[in-house]
């Protein structure tokens, strides 16, 4: 029994949040919100929502028990990229590029 929970268009990059799925792919979940509380990057935070969302989703849709679940499934792929200018001097711009991702979790239990 697998659970996931997504989130679409998080707004970083996802290089910068594969550092953060990394540490807490293949934790028991209990390790993982510790891991995610404790760090000082960006997407930890938003790792740490969607982690919780899918512990409440495997107890409200599975009854499963939160005390046996680990995270079993963590991946991020590429989202839609804003593009922006900057302006700049003599007339020209710059590109900025506002990258997005999609994050999801998946937990299941501990047999």
């Amino acid at each position: 029994m697998e659970v996931s929970a997504k989130l679409n268009n998080a707004p970083l990059s996802a290089q910068k949040a594969r550092l953060v799925g990394d540490q807490i792919r293949g934790l028991s979940v209990e390790k993982a919100l510790n891991v995610l509380k404790f760090s000082s990057k960006k997407a930890a935070a938003i790792f740490q929502k969607i982690l919780e969302s899918a512990i409440a989703n495997a107890e409200h849709n599975e009854n499963a028990d939160i005390d046996e679940l680990k995270v079993s499934t963590v991946y991020v792929n590429e989202g839609a990229t804003l593009k922006r200018f900057s302006a700049r001097a003599k007339g020209r711009g710059n590109h900025i590029l506002k990258r997005t991702c999609h994050i999801t979790i998946k937990v299941a239990e501990v047999e």
